[in-house]
């Protein structure tokens, strides 16, 4: 972490770890939108790349006017979310699964976002930092915009999509094991008859 001396630095100190959090889920998103099976969750992924390569930029330009170091620590909380995320992903051993698991994962991602870009807008106005201000109430809008999309997307598609997969599959099931227990009915009553049959036959010899 940078030295931090002065609200100036702090601000500074916060718009890396944007810029590193930026960064990183760039690096990331475009492996996880190829394992979507939705169209409307890449098609999401798709815009919050672009939105944030925008906002890397926008976060470089702001630094360059405050004449902030040009180190760029790794944001550790943001390793740790994607890591996270990238880890459940590859523990997932069902494909209806994934979709739910990645949205999971990048709205997690989101709303950490959400709340470095609230706190960055709060301090660069108190500094009266145009540039910082302008990108991060930007952010803010369209996170939260993506966020509440993201919800929507879940809750009317990807959820239960993957909740009637898993319906379906405890039917077959259940089905088949019906089956199962007809055929032993089946062969238990054909042995009862040849049973009784071959008492009659003890019966009638006496």
């Amino acid at each position: 972490m940078p030295r931090v001396a002065s609200a100036e630095d702090l601000l500074a100190s916060e718009l890396m770890a944007i810029h590193s959090a930026e960064t990183q889920l760039s690096r990331v998103l475009p492996r996880l939108m190829k394992k979507a099976s939705s169209g409307s969750l890449r098609d999401m992924l798709e815009e919050r790349l672009g939105q944030g390569e925008k906002l890397v930029k926008e976060i470089e330009g702001a630094l360059q006017q405050m004449e902030a170091p040009k180190g760029r620590p790794k944001n550790a909380a943001a390793r740790g979310l994607i890591d996270d995320a990238k880890r459940q992903m590859d523990e997932v051993q069902d494909e209806k699964l994934i979709d739910p698991v990645l949205l999971a994962g990048v709205q997690k991602v989101e709303h950490y976002c959400i709340a470095a870009w609230g706190t960055a807008a709060s301090m660069g106005r108190m500094l009266e930092q145009d540039k910082a201000v302008k990108a991060m109430e930007r952010a803010l809008k369209e996170g939260k915009a993506f966020d509440a999309e993201l919800t929507e997307l879940a809750e009317s598609e990807i959820n239960p999509a993957a909740l009637e997969g898993a319906e379906e599959e405890e039917g077959a099931e259940e089905e088949t094991g019906q089956s199962a227990r007809r055929r032993g009915h089946g062969k238990r009553s054909s042995s009862s008859n040849g049973r009784r049959r071959a008492g009659t036959g003890v019966r009638r010899r006496r």
